[in-house]
């Protein structure tokens, strides 16, 4: 489901068959130091993840974490959000992209679509 759209990307709910982008993204370096390792090593934990997380919140908050694609080939490049974070009162604007695609302003442009988005829906 295409949540959003900018100029040059679809930022879409993350689908179970995603998890081959999940795996590669959370595994990758800049993720790991900036963001955490979350312990996804393998298929079935990057489905697990997908389930726990930006799908249950899709579910339980009505916002989550969106897999980003470029508009041009319908690559998956990143994920970019909101997520409800327990020590937070508001929901805290999340994002990661693959690091081919650092450097090209897809982070600010999804985060600025998020956050417009998130005035609408008046979250």
């Amino acid at each position: 489901m295409i949540v959003l759209e900018t100029s040059r990307l679809i930022l879409r709910h993350a689908v179970l068959t995603d998890v081959e982008f999940i795996l590669d993204l959370l595994n990758t370096p800049g993720f790991i130091a900036n963001i955490g390792d979350r312990g996804v090593r393998d298929l079935c934990h990057a489905q697990t993840y997908l389930l726990d997380g930006p799908i249950s919140s899709y579910q339980l908050h009505g916002f989550g974490l969106y897999v980003v694609e470029l508009k041009s080939s319908g690559e998956s490049i990143g994920l970019s959000g909101l997520v409800k974070r327990p020590v937070l009162d508001s929901p805290d604007l999340g994002y990661a992209f693959l690091p081919a695609f650092w450097g090209k302003g897809y982070a600010v442009e999804s985060a600025q679509a998020v956050v417009r988005h998130s005035r609408d829906l008046s979250i």
